[in-house]
């Protein structure tokens, strides 16, 4: 099934990693079967929004019965292409890109980090979760050889430009930047951007509003 993913259906495609989480649960669970409306009352979410989000992956639920839950999996899994395995290195082997390198659920979501890069010396030939950290000088021509098409930016703001050329012109395409800068790229490349402030700001005045309401 060819995947034609439009700017307004992001919002949508956000969603979907929370339904296939659900969905796993399910199967430990041995439910063969569930319905929007129950997709929709356990995440909080209207039922007709969970239709058009569970729409987009083509699958299509049996009337007074809901979706068979391994298929709307599968369906899910393929549609975010999770079934295809994606090679990735990471750049900065500190605190962040130690963490992101010991996550070990990227491969379930088809993403692998072969290898990172550091210009430490304290890091360089160190081994982390099992990869060892190769001097930043031989991040271009890794990519070139390796063919790879994913960079993770957790280096220093400072250095965050000069890295990302360096995996562009090396032939990067996509790039998971949880750098707080911005990055200026060819039209051809992809920035996800990550900002962990941005995401503690919001957090931080959800708590407070809540603290205001709790004492009202």
């Amino acid at each position: 099934m060819t995947r034609r993913i439009k700017l307004h259906n992001l919002p949508s495609i956000r969603r979907l990693p929370r339904y296939l989480h659900l969905l796993k649960r399910l199967q430990q669970q041995g439910v063969a079967y569930v319905s929007a409306p129950k997709i929709a009352d356990v995440l909080g979410l209207a039922g007709i929004q969970v239709r058009k989000d569970l729409a987009l992956t083509g699958i299509v639920g049996k009337p007074r019965v809901g979706y068979e839950v391994s298929a709307l999996v599968e369906a899910i899994v393929s549609h975010l292409g999770w079934d295809q395995t994606r090679q990735a290195v990471l750049v900065g082997a500190g605190s962040l890109g130690t963490a992101l390198l010991g996550y070990g659920g990227f491969t379930n979501f088809g993403l692998r980090i072969v290898s990172a890069f550091d210009a430490s010396p304290t890091l360089i030939n160190r081994e982390i979760h099992g990869i060892t950290i190769r001097p930043a000088h031989e991040l271009g021509p890794f990519i070139e050889k390796n063919a790879i098409r994913i960079g993770i930016l957790t280096v220093s703001p400072a250095a965050a430009q000069s890295v990302t050329d360096t995996m562009v012109n090396a032939g990067i395409r996509a790039i998971w930047n949880f750098v707080p800068a911005p990055l200026t790229v060819p039209e051809r490349v992809i920035i996800q951007n990550e900002d962990l402030a941005c995401g503690l700001s919001v957090l931080s005045l959800k708590l407070d509003i809540a603290r205001t309401e709790a004492e009202k």
